[in-house]
């Protein structure tokens, strides 16, 4: 039951990467760290101090800061790049396209401060397609973690898996939940929060536990909720979909990203090659952000909640009818 779900505190997600890049650093001498003038904003105090040797501060040039990163991977080194969500992608979408996925480089393209709980500093800061940019490339793994342990869990995994990874997580502070030992955490493998029969909730990064209390909420009146953590949009975890949508007949997607090319695209792509389900979306509807705080923007773009309640209520009705 989601009830069950206990929160342990609320930290930031980017707090979880700070603390993993220092941990997996202190294991693995082969991994270097890049920032484009954001230390201080990625968590990476520990790791500079600890590791000042392997630490390149390229300043606000982030084409600059990915070749870097390819060339470095020629010997053998496994950098991280650290910046924005938004110029992370958007920025040097053709640097990653060229010289990390086409040739296949072993870089960790490492991004905070995404979707809309950015907050206050507005439409040019935020980003909203970035899943969809980097999903698309060939041979980019993509990670969207929930919560701080997860993220942590994910910056240690990734240094050992072969090929360049987008990891994606967030700014405020917000409920942290999973296993502390990241030990329910697996590259490409849904993390199942709840078994039920009545829909399916499939979410990614922070919109997990909006979702886990809108599951909260339609237990109480009375449906069985299957509320999946899809943390790895690619490769993503079709097996656990399909066996989801044939179980309940109907889903919601819910993410902080365009509700076109993100995780809700992925669930229905795969849903019209194997199961005819009603799907409902939440997230954004093809628009840009805009200044505010986390919670005042979720309600507004619809990500909230009540609104995933709502959506859930739809899908189960579609089915019925």
């Amino acid at each position: 039951m989601l009830k069950d779900i206990q929160v342990q505190n609320e930290k930031e997600t980017r707090g979880g990467f700070g603390e993993g890049i220092y941990e997996i650093g202190k294991k693995n001498s082969d991994v270097v760290v890049l920032t484009a003038d954001l230390a201080g904003s990625m968590k990476l105090g520990p790791f500079i101090k600890e590791f000042p040797e392997r630490f390149v501060q390229v300043g606000i040039a982030e084409a600059n800061m990915i070749g870097i990163a390819a060339g470095l991977t020629i010997g053998g080194k496994i950098p991280y790049t650290t910046t924005f969500a938004n110029f992370s992608t958007g920025r040097v979408y053709d640097q990653i396209r060229q010289s990390v996925a086409y040739s296949g480089k072993n870089v960790k393209i490492c991004a905070s401060h995404a979707g809309l709980t950015l907050g206050e500093d507005g439409a040019t800061h935020q980003i909203l397609e970035d899943i969809g940019m980097m999903r698309m490339l060939p041979g980019m793994t993509v990670i969207v973690p929930c919560d701080f342990n997860q993220t942590k869990a994910a910056t240690i995994a990734i240094a050992e898996y072969e090929g360049p990874v987008y990891l994606r997580f967030g700014r405020p502070k917000w409920p942290n939940f999973t296993k502390e030992d990241g030990s329910d955490f697996q590259i490409g493998k849904a993390q199942v929060l709840s078994e039920g029969t009545d829909i399916s909730i499939f979410a990614c990064g922070h919109l997990v536990w909006k979702a886990i209390e809108a599951g909260r909420i339609l237990e109480e009146k009375g449906y069985s909720v299957e509320l999946i953590n899809i943390h790895t949009i690619k490769p993503l975890d079709s097996e656990a979909i399909i066996k989801s949508l044939k179980k309940t007949g109907c889903a919601v997607t819910c993410e902080e990203h365009n509700i076109l090319g993100g995780l809700g695209d992925s669930v229905a792509h795969v849903a019209s090659q194997n199961v005819n389900v009603p799907i409902e979306y939440i997230g954004t509807k093809d628009t840009f952000g805009e200044s505010g705080t986390p919670s005042e923007l979720l309600k507004k773009y619809g990500l909230d909640t009540p609104n995933i309640v709502e959506a859930a209520e739809k899908a189960i009705a579609r089915k019925k009818s």
